[in-house]
C-alpha cells in the first residue's frame, strides 16, 4: 500500500509535537532502521554516495554507515517536526556555535553568502542564526506535493527565515542579489546537489561531482564574502540535566576568494567544495544525500558544455 506523503507529513506536524521527545526520536530511529532494511533506491544512492567519501570502508563497514546517516536524516526529520513546540530559549541551547570574529566583521559591512551541503540539521541552524546572528535569506526547491512544499515554507518564515521558491526558470538569482544588498543577511544555500542548468564541476572526495554555481555565482556578484557551514547532529552539554540532541554549528572561512576571470565561479565553488570534503570525511554520517552527485551515477548528457574546476 502506497502511502500519500501530503498526508504523512500533515499528520505528522500535528501529532509529533505533542509527544514525548524519546517517543518521537525512537519511532524515528525506527523508521529509519526499516528503510535502511528495506533498501530502497534513495538508500542504495546514498551509499554509492558514502562508498566515495569512505572508499577504504568494507562491505560491512559501508552498510553501518549507511544506517547511521539513515538515523541521523531521520533525527532532522524527527527535530523539524518538533520545533513548533520548542519554546525559543529550548531551541538555542540545542546548538552548539563556532562563529569567526572576521564573520561577525564582514557583517558590520553587510550581508555574507555560505555554501552548506544536506548535513545535519540545517533547519534548526537557520531558526537559531536569524535569532542570534543576523536575518536569515535562502532558497528552498519546490517540493510535491504543494501542500508539503507550503506547510515547509510556513514553518521557515514562523522561525524568521526568509525564503524564495526555486522555480526553474525563474529569476531567483536576481532575487538574491536584489535582497542580499538591500540589507545585512545570512544568505546559506544548500548547494550539494545541482538543481539547475548551471552546476559546476568539480573534485569532492577525490571524485568528479556536479555542484550548484549559486553561492560562489552571488558571492562574486554581490562582492560579499563567501564562508562554509559544517552542520552536525550532537548531544549538546547543557548547563543543568542530561545533554540534549542539537547540532555541532561551524561557519568556516571565509573561503579565499578566486582572482578575477572566467574560470572564478568554477575556482571559487572548488575551494568550499574542499571544506565540505574535510567534514565528509570526518563526519560521513552526517550527510543526507540520498541523490546523484557525483558525475560517475549522473547521465553523460549533463556534462556537455560545462566547465570543469580544477
Amino acid at each position: 500500500m502506497r502511502i500519500d506523503s501530503g498526508v504523512a507529513f500533515r499528520v505528522a506536524w500535528r501529532v509529533i509535537p505533542r509527544l514525548p521527545e524519546w517517543l518521537t526520536r525512537w519511532l524515528f530511529t525506527r523508521g529509519a532502521d526499516m528503510a535502511w532494511r528495506h533498501n530502497g533506491p534513495g538508500v542504495r544512492q546514498l551509499e554509492k554516495n558514502l562508498a566515495r567519501v569512505r572508499p577504504e570502508a568494507t562491505a560491512k563497514e559501508l552498510r553501518e554507515l549507511t544506517r547511521e546517516a539513515m538515523r541521523s536524516y531521520a533525527r532532522y526529520y524527527a527535530e523539524l517536526f518538533m520545533m513548533p513546540a520548542l519554546p525559543t530559549d529550548e531551541m538555542d541551547v540545542r546548538v552548539r556555535p563556532h562563529i569567526p570574529e572576521q564573520m561577525r566583521a564582514d557583517l558590520e559591512d553587510g550581508s555574507v553568502v555560505m555554501a552548506l551541503g544536506h548535513v545535519g540539521n540545517w533547519d534548526l541552524a537557520g531558526a537559531w542564526a536569524t535569532r542570534n546572528i543576523a536575518p536569515v535569506l535562502t532558497v528552498v526547491e519546490h517540493l510535491e506535493p504543494e501542500r508539503v512544499f507550503r506547510d515547509f515554507v510556513a514553518l521557515r518564515e514562523a522561525m524568521g527565515v526568509e525564503i524564495i521558491p526555486f522555480e526553474k526558470g525563474g529569476s531567483v538569482f536576481r532575487e538574491l542579489v536584489r535582497r542580499a544588498t538591500s540589507g545585512t543577511r545570512l544568505v546559506p544555500l544548500l548547494a550539494d546537489r545541482d538543481l539547475s542548468a548551471s552546476g559546476v564541476e568539480v573534485t569532492l572526495c577525490g571524485q568528479p561531482a556536479r555542484l550548484a554555481a549559486g553561492p560562489a555565482a552571488l558571492a562574486l556578484a554581490i562582492r560579499r564574502p563567501l564562508y562554509f557551514v559544517a552542520i552536525r547532529g550532537d548531544r549538546i552539554e547543557q548547563l543543568h540535566g542530561p545533554r540534549k540532541w542539537g547540532i555541532d554549528l561551524a561557519f568556516i572561512g571565509p573561503v579565499a576568494a578566486p582572482p578575477p576571470g572566467p574560470d572564478a565561479v568554477e575556482r571559487y565553488t572548488q575551494a568550499w567544495a574542499d571544506l565540505l570534503t574535510a567534514h565528509l570525511t570526518e563526519h560521513p554520517e552526517s550527510w543526507h544525500m540520498l541523490q546523484k552527485v557525483f558525475v560517475a551515477d549522473l547521465d553523460p548528457s549533463r556534462r556537455r558544455g560545462r566547465a570543469t574546476a580544477r
